[in-house]
């Protein structure tokens, strides 16, 4: 049986980009991992959670109810994408619905576990607070390109589908 080194895991990860040898021993000892089974909920729109997830192996949906019972995929998360970070640092409910494709593992950082090292590990907190400020501008900036690839098509089509 293999041995799992889950500080190897942690340190491959988007939050330990910029992080030592040192510093993502420590952060790996504050992580949960989790494992999926097909069509497991992981975070549920509405609810609010401080936790943040990192997707090791497998997908996740991103969904929102539709009004009517049935559900909408807007995006699908990969391996090393970061789940549920917005409500991990504002608190806030969350705004879709995580469920996972097919077997998917993750491990989960709450927020509590983290600001535990605001006194005793400050510098840790500040870079693992830039990763997931560089995931969300990546997200924005990638949303940003969607929206003017629309404006730019709808503009072609003259306002028609």
């Amino acid at each position: 049986m293999a041995v799992i080194n889950y500080n190897e895991i942690i340190r491959s990860s988007p939050l330990a980009v910029e992080l030592n040898d040192e510093q993502s021993l420590i952060l790996s000892k504050l992580v949960e991992f989790k494992n999926l089974g097909d069509g497991d909920i992981l975070i549920r729109e509405g609810e609010i959670s401080n936790e943040l997830y990192v997707i090791l192996t497998g997908n996740l949906a991103v969904t929102r109810e539709s009004g009517n019972g049935d559900f909408i995929t807007l995006h699908v998360l990969r391996q090393r994408d970061l789940a549920g970070e917005l409500g991990f640092l504002d608190g806030l409910e969350h705004s879709a619905t995580l469920q996972a494709i097919g077997p998917t593992e993750v491990f989960c950082l709450r927020r509590d576990r983290l600001e535990s090292l605001l006194d005793s590990h400050p510098k840790i907190v500040y870079f693992v607070m830039r990763a997931i400020f560089r995931e969300i501008h990546g997200i924005l900036r990638r949303m940003n390109m969607q929206q003017v690839e629309l404006t730019n098509y709808i503009r072609k089509q003259h306002g028609r589908y």
